[in-house]
């Protein structure tokens, strides 16, 4: 292959720098991520479209060049880049160390490596000859965590998920900066409190992904619309040959009802398509990390399996730029929130329904549970804390009720009340 495909991807052989636009702005909890560059083992990183997985390997990129590595020691490729379609894994590989790095050891940077059949296979070999090569790789879908390259890179690799901003990393990233300790204490200026929440009512709305928080305001939605097509075009109707209207159809019905119980048997009744197709397309969603479900808790996994899930979305912004809907639904927002933070902390989160019900049962190391109900209002209606005495009742694990609220802030009868914003910033 012509080596001048490579040049354009990798501007810092002549440069020796990487530019503020490429490594953008950092994200301090990614830190063992950007040092995994130091071992052996493969780097996976994957997550969302947009993300910023692509910016993360640009700054592990900027932190070797600050470090006195040679720029020409360093190969980056998005693999999506139409003009690297005919050629291999082997031949990129090929053409690098025969003309830009034959001997010294390299660090290879595959975006996208999906794109590319047997990159599992490929990659291992290498591993395995104990070529001079670290490799760090990317792909927007689940399917670098599914059986088909585990058992290949069993032992050899070590896997990032990346996700849009926390909260506390959008704070950052608009030049705000909170002290945990203080917060947690009750200590904040009132200055600052009135920039956190108008940021937090920015946050619900608009979301996390990095580039959005970063634009003007007027590009927001525009830009979110397009997210939302690439993630279906790209990482499912084209990698599947799917039918597209009936991609879009169910992608945008589960994002208008998000939060709330689906069964593939309405979903078939209510869109007119057949229950393996439903579920088949569930499961793509899924694996572009677009959509989540939780089940019901139970200690009987045949009750968890059999009555209907929960469906979530990765982002706020992303549901509010493509949904149909006829209000702010900040409640549902808000209860997003919340399952998209648990997420983001490897919590697997259930939810409980009898008579009441509670939104998030989280099971913890020892076994002891949590119960959180959200209720992003100050009107607090009793069912919500029936909820979580119902589910105490019931559980004698549980060890700790937490109700997310609007701004209401206090402990009654064994529950934790905390608003919303402050619980993003102090909850682990």
């Amino acid at each position: 292959m012509n080596v001048a495909k490579l040049v354009e991807w990798n501007p810092w052989w002549e440069s020796k720098e990487v530019s503020e636009e490429l490594k953008a702005k950092p994200r301090p909890q990614y830190k063992q991520l950007l040092d995994s560059v130091e071992i052996k083992e493969i780097t996976i990183i994957t997550g969302v479209r947009r993300s910023g997985k692509s910016t993360l390997m640009y700054q592990i990129i900027d932190n070797l060049l600050k470090e006195g590595t040679d720029p020409k020691q360093i190969l980056f490729v998005n693999l999506e880049d139409k003009k690297l379609i005919k050629d291999s894994l082997q031949d990129i590989y090929e053409s690098y160390r025969q003309n830009i790095n034959p001997d010294k050891k390299s660090f290879v940077f595959l975006d996208e490596i999906h794109r590319k059949k047997d990159w599992e296979a490929w990659i291992r070999k290498k591993y395995d000859l104990k070529t001079k090569d670290k490799f760090v790789i990317s792909g927007s879908c689940s399917y670098l965590l599914k059986k088909e390259y585990s058992t290949l890179l069993t032992g050899r690799n070590l896997t990032f998920e990346v996700m849009p901003l926390s909260f506390e990393e959008f704070l950052l990233f608009n030049n705000i900066t909170i002290d945990k300790n203080n917060l947690k204490k009750g200590v904040l200026l009132e200055k600052t409190k009135h920039q956190v929440l108008k940021k937090f009512d920015e946050y619900l709305a608009l979301g996390g992904f990095p580039e959005i928080v970063l634009k003007q305001k007027n590009f927001k939605t525009k830009l979110l619309e397009q997210y939302f097509d690439d993630i279906l075009y790209k990482d499912i109707i084209d990698r599947y040959d799917l039918n597209s209207q009936k991609t879009k159809d169910l992608a945008l019905y589960l994002i208008t009802n998000f939060t709330s119980l689906i069964s593939l048997r309405n979903l078939r009744n209510s869109l007119k398509i057949s229950y393996d197709t439903t579920k088949d397309y569930l499961a793509y969603y899924k694996e572009a990390f677009i959509f989540f479900t939780i089940d019901h808790f139970s200690y009987s996994f045949k009750e968890q399996k059999t009555l209907a899930s929960k469906i979530y979305c990765i982002d706020n912004g992303l549901r509010n730029a493509v949904s149909f809907k006829f209000s702010k639904d900040e409640g549902k927002l808000a209860e997003n929130c919340v399952f998209v933070q648990l997420k983001r902390q490897d919590k697997q989160p259930y939810y409980w329904k009898n008579q009441n019900e509670v939104d998030f049962v989280i099971k913890k190391p020892d076994n002891s549970l949590e119960a959180i109900n959200v209720s992003y209002t100050d009107e607090i209606n009793e069912r919500e804390t029936k909820g979580l005495q119902s589910f105490k009742k019931e559980f004698k694990k549980t060890k700790k009720l937490t109700l997310i609220t609007k701004s209401t802030e206090k402990k009654e009868n064994g529950i934790n009340f905390i608003p919303l914003w402050k619980w993003l910033l102090i909850e682990k």
